[in-house]
């Protein structure tokens, strides 16, 4: 019998090998060798293979099933409010900043840190992922991103 992950990542795979079929119809660029298909197969082919790594950890592990933990909604709701929080602020402080509140916040919300520590590593999780993802789509793939009216940048 298959559980909820298996079937998740079943739906995932059918999901992501439809969708890959469709880039076939995408118009190959004549000027550059990567064209319009490119990224979206990369990442539906991620998505696909995670997928089936589900699938078949599903399957391997038929016997040892653990327990299935308490639904709570409460971090779900709480991490939809960060987000929208996130999406509001995000033209008045500009990705920079406000990109590194969120992942901080979002951590925080998700894990609470109970040490200095923790605190720490809080910090430089939300610098890294902020530092990466602006040097990723701003210096690498020329994407402008949101500079905010308080901040200037």
């Amino acid at each position: 019998m298959i559980s909820r992950d298996g079937a998740t990542g079943l739906v995932g795979l059918a999901g992501s090998v439809a969708l890959l079929l469709l880039t076939r119809g995408l118009p190959q660029s004549s000027l550059v060798p990567i064209g319009p298909a490119f990224y979206p197969r990369i990442l539906l082919g991620v998505t696909a293979a995670l997928s089936l790594a589900l699938v078949v950890t599903d399957l391997w592990r038929r016997g040892a099933r653990p327990p299935v933990p308490k639904v709570s909604y409460r971090l779900v709701a709480l991490t939809f409010f960060v987000f929208t929080l996130y999406v509001f602020v995000l033209p008045a402080l500009g990705y920079r900043v406000a990109t590194l509140l969120f992942v901080a916040v979002l951590q925080a919300t998700l894990d609470p840190p109970q040490s200095r520590r923790a605190w720490r590593i809080v910090a430089a999780m939300a610098v890294g992922a902020t530092v990466v993802t602006y040097y990723v789509f701003e210096v690498y793939l020329n994407v402008l991103l949101p500079r905010g009216r308080l901040t200037g940048f």
